[in-house]
Parts: C-alpha cells; structure tokens; sequence
C-alpha cells in the first residue's frame, strides 16, 4: 500500500514487501518492518554500485510505513526521486553535520520532512530526505534511521571496491607497461651489444612498434630505414625546418610531432647528431610506442658516440702515420701501422701543405675544409692537423688541385688559405723531401707575392733549379753583384727597390700591372724605377741586363723562402 501523496505506480524494491495496511496488529507491522530491514540490509551488502544503492534505498523507505523518499543529496548533488518533485525551501546541507537521528527538513507543499545522514566510516557522504502527510511513529523513524545508516555502510563499502578495483586495474595496466617496456628495453639492449648499427635500431622499431621507422643525420640524409612505404627519393627538410625542428626536439627532450612523423633527436655534447624517426600519418601511436622512440634514441645516440670515438681513433691513428712518414721516423713501424689501417704505402705519393687561420678554431675549420676537398676530389685519406697547418699525404695520380683549393677555400668562407704541393716519390723513405718541395712552394708562393694561393714544386720552373742549387755561396754572390747596391739602399732607407724591380721584370715591364701588384700609384712606381737605375746604375733597357736582374731577383726570392722556418 502506497502512502497518502505518492504518485501511482511507484517502484518497489525486490525481496521486500509492502509495510503493512494501517490498522494492522502493531507487533505484527514491526516484525516485518524488520524483517524488510534485515533482506535490505543483506541486499545491500551485494551492491557495489552506488547507483544501484540508491534507487534500492529510495524504493525501500516506503515499506517501512508511510514515508516517501523525496530527495537523496551525495557528494554535494541532490538526486530527485519522485516525479513531480516538492521544491527545496532548506536548511541547505552542503557541509552540514546532522545527528545521529537526523534533523527537520523544509519541503513545500509537504507537512512533515526529515533528513537522515547517509553516514559511512570515512563520515557523511550524503542525506537521505523523507516526506509525509504526518509525522511517523518513532519506530518507523527508527527504522529509516538505521536504513540510512545502513545505506551509508554500503556506499562506503561501493567505493572501497571500485577503488580496490581501479587499483587492480592500474596495477594490471602498469604490469602491462612495465612488461612491455621491459621487452622494449631487451630488444634495444640486444641491438647495442651486438653491435646492429642504426641499421639494427631502425629494424628493432619497426619490429616492436609496427610502424616504418628511419634514422636520419642532422642534416636530414636518411642513413636507415625499416619497414614498408620507403620514399623514392627520400625528402629532405629545407634547412630552416630542420634547424627549427632540431630545436623543438631537444628542448622537449622527449618525441615531437612533425606532421605525419613522430621525431626524437639523438643529442651528443648538447649538439644534435642523429634524428629517430617514427611515420604515423594517422598519429594512431601511444605510449609504448613514445617509450620505444625513447629508448631508440638513447641507443642511437650510444651507437653514434661509439662511431664518433672510432672516427676520431682512426683520424688520431692516421694522423700520427702522417707526421712520421713525412719526418722520416720509424719506417718499419710505420708500414705496421698502415697495415693495421688497411692502407697501402706501395703507391707513389705526393705531400701537400695547407696552411690557414693560427688560432684553434681556425685550425679545426681548416682540417674539416682539407678533409672535406680530399674527399670531394679524392686527393687523398692520410691527414696530419699541426699547429699551423694540415698536411696531407696524397696518392691521386692526377689530382685536380684547383678544384681541390676551391673546395677548401669555399668551406673556409673566404679565410685565408694556401696550398703548396710536392713532387711525387714512388718509395716511403722518399716521402720527406716531397714535403720539403711541399713547404718551399709555399715559402716561394709568399716570397714571389701576388694573388696566387695554390703551387706545385713541379711548376717552380727556374725557382724550383735555384732553390736546389748546391753552391749557395755562388748563388750569393750572383744577387749580391746585380743587387747589392739596391739592397743596402733598402736596409737603409727602408725602402723596397729589390721588390719593385722584381715585380717590374716578372710583369715583362707593365706599368699598371706592376702598379697593382705592389699597390702603390703609377707615378710612385716610375719614382721608384728612377731611383732603381740610379742606385744600381743598370739600364733597364738593356735585354741581357733584364735577364740577370730578374734571375737575380728570383735567386733572392729563392733565398728568403729557403730561410723561411
């Protein structure tokens, strides 16, 4: 039987009766008030849906008597129960602590409200809101007490197991991470300790994720690929995106998007020198897949400092092999050493001096120029970074040598750069005075002037005959009779009638190219011609006079170079 004011048809409760009509034997309607409360009680206890708590505690109350279950407030949300609904007139529960028996509640249009604590070991989550037309017997208050008490208890216990529940499933998911992980990590460990490469790296990626996976250089030259849909040719970023994307990487130190590519850069002293890529056009990849890049990207960057230790053992190796063939040290040894290096002394050789910048940073760039041109014009592999030059020791039979100074100015931008190139030697013992002929072309490219910046001892011509003479003493005296007079004029005026002369005569007695060569004005230069035929008392028009002075002037070339350190 309904109470007086409930809508018809209000939903019931499984496994618990109507209360009893009224008018019925007292005794009798406790009993089974009772009875009702324990199969509640027990009903209860199986749920462990608050929602499914609640609609069995709303059906119930009114089996106690002749209440109804008006509102329900959890968690700071009141739940309307009947339709229509009584409007709120208070006191507002919100943060309200009631007592054990609860307390008086206001519903329009209903004569008697009470509202009961849904209590629960961890204190009220909420209040259940009874109405009827009269105020109840104390024993049906009793009962709606205890029912909310009891409804309370089995909140508490519905939470405790949906967090048991939740707890389980994140332990579940994070044995699963974990795991997968693990497998991530063996793979990966598995490609490093035996030695794959990024080759390996690529193909363990693709293996662990699915997803086609490359590795490209920091430039963006693809350098491993696994995985099907290779691009034919493979795109390379403008430098901007690439330098922009490199900066986005390593700042977030962790994979970042790049439209339909997940990329991570491999880092080695705080500079980018590889880049892990992961193609996901339908950015489909989660967390194990991010965690697999990561690890990869620790791999790679492993894999890249090995490769660059080896580089830098290999150029150290190399270049101690260079200085001893040029000083004539150690030959048995050093034909060893070629041996270990998988390179052949039996082939004729050539030694060639660039010089550059002083300063370390200078010398550093200069010996990434050299190595850059030998490779390009493939000069040569053996190279020696000294303090003031780089020398190379070149086995090209038909080297291109302007090509090879282009190339090594073009990626100096413009610094200061000069090649001298030594004659060829068959024999290893022979490869020292190739590279004395290699320092005298650069000493005599200095001495003779001008804008040149590449020489070859085999091109010296009448320099090369000077400066290998072996009576010096003669040579001496030669440059002392034709220029002796100007060059004490010279050391004491301070004047340059020895360079001007030498100039003049080298540019067949052009004015304006004698001019421009020794960068002084026109009539400077006749001055200086004047003075030249006074001190020396030499006319210059005379055929066989130009012939000794300029032979002269490039004997004393040829003896400043050859006093050059």
């Amino acid at each position: 039987m309904l109470p007086p004011g409930s809508p018809a048809g209000a939903p019931g409760w499984p496994g618990v009766e109507a209360g009893p009509a009224p008018g019925d034997d007292p005794l009798r309607e406790q009993l089974s008030a009772l009875r009702s409360l324990l199969v509640l009680s027990m009903l209860l206890t199986r749920q462990d849906d608050e929602a499914g708590i609640l609609h069995l505690v709303a059906s119930a109350v009114q089996s106690f008597g002749h209440c109804v279950t008006e509102r329900i407030l959890l968690d700071g949300r009141w739940t309307e129960v009947r339709r229509p609904h009584h409007e709120l007139t208070g006191p507002d529960l919100t943060g309200t602590v009631l007592p054990l028996e609860g307390a008086s509640f206001r519903l329009h249009d209903v004569p008697w409200a009470w509202a009961y604590s849904l209590s629960s070991p961890g204190g009220p989550t909420g209040f259940l809101v009874v109405g009827a037309d009269q105020e109840p017997a104390e024993t049906e208050r009793f009962l709606l007490q205890v029912l909310a008490q009891q409804a309370g208890v089995a909140l508490a216990n519905a939470r405790l197991h949906t967090r048991e529940r939740d707890q389980a499933e994140q332990l579940r998911t994070s044995n699963l991470a974990l795991r997968r992980t693990m497998e991530i990590h063996d793979r990966l460990t598995q490609v490093a300790l035996t030695g794959e490469g990024q080759e390996g790296i690529a193909q363990a990626v693709y293996d662990l994720t699915g997803y086609p996976a490359a590795i490209e250089d920091r430039f963006g030259n693809l350098r491993a690929w696994a995985g099907p849909g290779r691009p034919d040719p493979y795109p390379k970023d403008p430098p901007e995106h690439r330098d922009s994307l490199l900066r986005r990487a390593m700042k977030a130190a962790a994979p970042v998007r790049d439209g339909e590519r997940l990329v991570s850069a491999a880092v080695l002293s705080g500079n980018p020198q590889g880049v892990l890529v992961l193609h996901d056009p339908d950015e489909t990849a989660m967390e194990a897949e991010r965690v697999a890049i990561e690890h990869a990207t620790t791999v790679l960057s492993m894999e890249l400092a090995r490769l660059q230790t080896v580089a830098e053992t290999e150029t150290r190796l190399r270049s101690n092999l260079v200085i001893e063939l040029i000083e004539g040290t150690d030959g048995p040894q050093a034909l060893n050493r070629a041996q270990a290096l998988g390179y052949d002394l039996g082939r004729p050789h050539r030694v060639v001096v660039i010089e550059g910048g002083q300063s370390q940073g200078d010398l550093d760039a200069l010996f990434r120029a050299v190595r850059r041109g030998a490779r390009e014009v493939r000069v040569g592999s053996l190279l020696a970074a000294r303090l003031r030059d780089v020398v190379v020791l070149a086995d090209a039979k038909e080297a291109r040598w302007a090509r090879f100074w282009a190339v090594v100015a073009g990626e100096l931008r413009g610094a200061d750069c000069r090649i001298g190139v030594g004659g060829p030697r068959a024999a290893m013992e022979e490869f020292p005075h190739s590279y004395q002929e290699a320092q005298l072309a650069l000493n005599i490219q200095k001495a003779v002037g001008g804008r040149e910046r590449l020489t070859l001892f085999d091109d010296l011509g009448v320099y090369q005959v000077l400066a290998t003479a072996n009576d010096s003493a003669s040579l001496e005296r030669f440059v002392h009779e034709w220029l002796g007079a100007l060059m004490d004029y010279d050391a004491t005026h301070g004047s340059q009638l020895v360079m001007t002369l030498s100039e003049y005569l080298d540019r067949g007695g052009n004015y304006d190219a004698t001019a421009r060569a020794l960068s002084v004005h026109r009539n400077t230069l006749k001055y200086r011609l004047r003075r030249i035929r006074d001190v020396s008392g030499h006319d210059l028009g005379i055929p066989n006079t130009q012939f000794n002075l300029q032979l002269a002037s490039r004997a004393w070339r040829t003896a400043q170079a050859l006093r050059e350190p």
